[in-house]
């Protein structure tokens, strides 16, 4: 999962710019060995290949550099709007400070507005519903913790805006039929999936049931925001490799953390026998969530699957 911002430079006074903005903002420095100093990552080979490495590893790249250094690092990384990291460009002076990729989804818009804020500079914006001061919509899904369930429509929605013309988006995480023509699906990442499973149960397996219990919930795998079990399954991978497929965290609790959790819960004297609490999916969703329970507790052959929801004004 990618995380934090790298700073690269290649002169010395852009390398004096990075090390102030990764004092501010956090994150790496990464400079040529010429110019290198104590705290400073080193970039070594070609720089294009340091990029690709960069792209994998960091949510936003900053390079204080000439535009043209930047395109063409990053030119053979980029993939998508809803993959890439944000990209900024800025000069060794901090006057030009440019959204160069990922502008909504990414947040190099937001970013480059910050950089600006910092070094005095002027922020260059020019996705085309900011130019226009018209709401981006992809960028307000990443503000409100939404997943874009079709990127494809970003672009017809975002056009109809742009014209006055009317727009269909869709916030839930009900699966439902589409009430408009092109409808742009957002989906809350409002929902912890508890697990049970028996020991040693296949990631195969569960995420097979796993899908059928989301279709039968009619719920979008994409409003997952965690999955939560009891700590005897800390170390089970079937459920690891089940959250790291969902690109979520998986949170654990102890068996008097979750006897403790209020509520009317499903209770099995074979499941308190063996964990020490009556139910654990049904109270993992519900700790975790800090909410309220969505769908019971639903079983499928050694694993048990809940829902619970966080509540609006958590």
């Amino acid at each position: 999962m990618k995380n934090g911002h790298c700073f690269a430079a290649f002169s010395r006074d852009g390398a004096a710019l990075a090390r102030k903005l990764a004092v501010v903002f956090g994150g790496d420095v990464w400079v040529p060995s010429k110019i290198c100093d104590s705290g400073d990552r080193e970039i070594t080979g070609q720089l294009c290949e340091w990029a690709g490495k960069a792209f994998a590893s960091y949510s936003a790249l900053v390079f204080v550099s000439a535009c043209g250094i930047a395109v063409r690092a990053i030119a053979p990384h980029i993939k998508g709007k809803d993959i890439d990291p944000a990209v900024i460009v800025l000069d060794e002076r901090g006057r030009h400070v440019i959204s160069l990729l990922s502008g909504h989804i990414g947040g190099a818009n937001a970013l480059a507005e910050s950089i600006a804020g910092i070094t005095g500079g002027r922020a260059i914006i020019t996705t085309a519903t900011d130019v226009c001061k018209i709401t981006a919509i992809d960028e307000w899904a990443v503000k409100h913790n939404c997943a874009i369930e079709n990127l494809s429509a970003v672009k017809k929605v975002s056009a109809a805006a742009l014209e006055g013309g009317e727009i269909g988006v869709a916030v839930t995480e009900e699966l439902c039929d589409a009430p408009w023509p092109v409808t742009l699906w957002l989906r809350p990442r409002s929902i912890v999936l508890g697990v049970g499973c028996k020991r040693d149960t296949s990631f195969e397996k569960l995420a097979e049931a796993f899908n059928l219990f989301m279709e039968e919930s009619s719920v979008s795998p994409l409003s997952i925001v965690a999955l939560a079990s009891i700590d005897i399954k800390k170390s089970e991978t079937g459920i690891i490799k089940l959250a790291e497929n969902l690109g979520v965290r998986f949170s654990t609790f102890s068996a008097g953390e979750l006897e403790a959790v209020p509520g009317h819960f499903t209770a099995s004297e074979r499941v308190a026998a063996v964990t020490g609490v009556d139910n654990v999916c049904e109270r993992a969703a519900v700790l975790e969530s800090g909410g309220f329970l969505l769908r019971g507790k639903t079983v499928y052959d050694g694993i048990t699957f809940a829902l619970a929801k966080a509540r609006s004004d958590r």
